[in-house]
C-alpha cells in the first residue's frame, strides 16, 4: 500500500498538501457521513494512517526508507454524535462545516508531529567605538542575551520517559472535545493515539524548547566603519524552533568624533592654523594622521582656505580595504601686536609690498560711494 497513492500526492509533496489531500478525502469517506459503508469506513482509516505518517517528518522519512509496516499503524478516528448530515456538504452549511473540520484538524505546538520549522527572530545591538578603534578594526567584545535550545531537552520540548498508561486518555489513545451538538474524536496529543506515554514535557522549557541564555560574544570589526554602520553576525540571533533555521544578530556601531579630524566619504579632513609669514614664505610642518605624522610643504604666497592633499592618507574602505586622503585645509592666523616694534615692521611691510588688496572693487563702482557708518 503506497501511502503516496492513497492520497493521491506526489512523494515531493509539502505538509501543506498532504494535509489538504487528507481533508478532501476525509470530508468524503468519513463513516459518519457514509453510515453502513464498510468500504468507506476501511478507506478512512487508511488515509488517516497514510495522513499520520506522511506529516511526521520522522515517522515520513523512516516510510520512504523501508515502506510500508504494520508497527506504523496509528489508527486516528473522527467521531460526530448526535449531528445531523443529512444537508449536503456542497451546500449552505458546507462553508461552517469545512471551517469547523479545519479547526479540529489542527494541531499545532512542539508536541504536534506535524510541527513545521520556525526561523529565530533577528536580534539587534549597539555598541560604541572611539574614533581610533572605528578606523583600526579588530575585536570586540559584546554581551547579548538570547533564546538558545533548552539544555535539560536538547530543544526538542520533551523528554524519554519509562512507557506507561497515557493518563490524559486513560490509555484509549483518544480523547474527545465537544462543540456545540458536535463532539469530536481525535488522536490524543500526549500519546499520539498509542494510548501509552513514552515522553513528558520538560519541566525546564515547559514544552516550548528554549531558554534564556546570556553570553559574551567576540566580533571581528572591519577597519574604516562609519558611524551607524551595521554588522550582520549570521546564527546568533533566537535560535529557530522545530529544527528551524536561527535568526541573525545586527549590530550597530556609533562612531565617537574626533576632535581634530572631520571624515567625508573615506577622506579624513583637518584644518591647520598657519601664520601670515609662513602663508607668504612658504613653510613646511607635520600634522597628525592615522598612521602617525605626516609631513606638509606650503608654497610661498598659499591663501587662507587653500588645501593640500596627502594620497592613501585616508581612512581604509571597510568594502575594499582602498583608503581615501587627509585633506590638509590652511587657515592664517594675523599675530598679536603686542609693542610699537611689531606695529612698526608691519607698517613697513605695507609699505613695500604696496599691492592693493581691494583693486578688484574699483571695477565695480557703478555708483557714487556713501561713506559707510557704525
Amino acid at each position: 500500500m503506497d501511502f503516496y497513492v492513497l492520497l493521491g500526492v506526489e512523494r515531493s509533496a509539502s505538509i501543506g498538501d498532504i494535509k489538504r489531500a487528507y481533508k478532501r478525502l476525509a470530508r468524503k469517506c468519513h463513516p459518519d457521513i457514509n453510515p453502513g459503508d464498510r468500504t468507506a469506513a476501511g478507506h478512512f482509516r487508511q488515509i488517516s494512517e497514510a495522513y499520520e505518517t506522511l506529516s511526521d517528518p520522522d515517522r515520513r522519512r523512516r516510510y520512504d526508507a523501508v515502506g510500508y509496516s504494520q508497527s506504523t499503524i496509528e489508527e486516528t478516528a473522527f467521531g460526530f454524535e448526535g449531528f445531523d448530515f443529512s444537508v449536503s456538504a456542497s451546500g449552505s452549511s458546507a462553508s461552517t462545516f469545512g471551517d469547523l473540520f479545519a479547526e479540529f484538524l489542527h494541531q499545532g505546538g512542539s508536541d504536534s508531529p506535524a510541527a513545521v520549522p520556525v526561523r529565530g527572530t533577528d536580534l539587534h545591538h549597539t555598541i560604541a567605538l572611539s574614533f581610533e578603534d572605528a578606523m583600526r578594526g579588530g575585536p570586540q567584545t559584546v554581551t547579548v542575551t538570547r533564546q538558545e535550545h533548552c539544555r535539560t531537552c536538547k530543544g526538542l520540548g520533551r523528554l524519554r520517559v519509562v512507557e506507561s498508561r497515557c493518563v490524559p486518555c486513560h490509555g484509549s489513545g483518544m480523547v474527545k472535545s465537544a462543540r456545540g451538538h458536535m463532539v469530536f474524536s481525535k488522536a490524543c496529543p500526549h500519546c499520539s493515539g498509542s494510548g501509552r506515554q513514552r515522553q513528558t514535557r520538560c519541566p525546564t522549557c515547559d514544552g516550548h524548547q528554549i531558554e534564556m541564555r546570556t553570553e559574551p560574544l567576540t566580533i571581528a570589526t572591519p577597519p574604516g566603519l562609519d558611524d551607524d554602520a551595521r554588522i550582520r553576525v549570521a546564527g546568533k540571533g533566537n535560535v529557530g524552533r522545530n529544527s528551524g533555521e536561527d535568526g541573525d544578530l545586527y549590530i550597530t556601531v556609533q562612531v565617537q568624533p574626533h576632535p581634530l579630524f572631520r571624515r567625508e566619504g573615506d577622506d579624513l579632513h583637518i584644518v591647520v592654523p598657519v601664520a601670515v609669514h609662513e602663508a607668504a614664505l612658504g613653510t613646511k610642518f607635520e600634522v597628525p594622521s592615522l598612521d602617525g605624522l605626516a609631513r606638509v610643504r606650503v608654497p610661498p604666497g598659499t591663501q587662507s582656505g587653500q588645501r593640500f592633499r596627502l594620497r592613501d592618507r585616508g581612512v581604509p574602505s571597510p568594502r575594499d580595504g582602498r583608503r581615501g586622503d587627509l585633506v590638509v585645509e590652511v587657515r592664517l592666523v594675523l599675530p598679536r601686536l603686542l609693542d610699537e616694534r611689531s606695529k612698526d615692521l608691519l607698517r613697513e611691510f605695507g609699505r613695500i609690498n604696496g599691492e592693493d588688496v581691494r583693486a578688484g572693487l574699483n571695477h565695480h563702482k557703478g555708483h557714487e560711494g556713501h561713506e559707510g557708518h557704525e
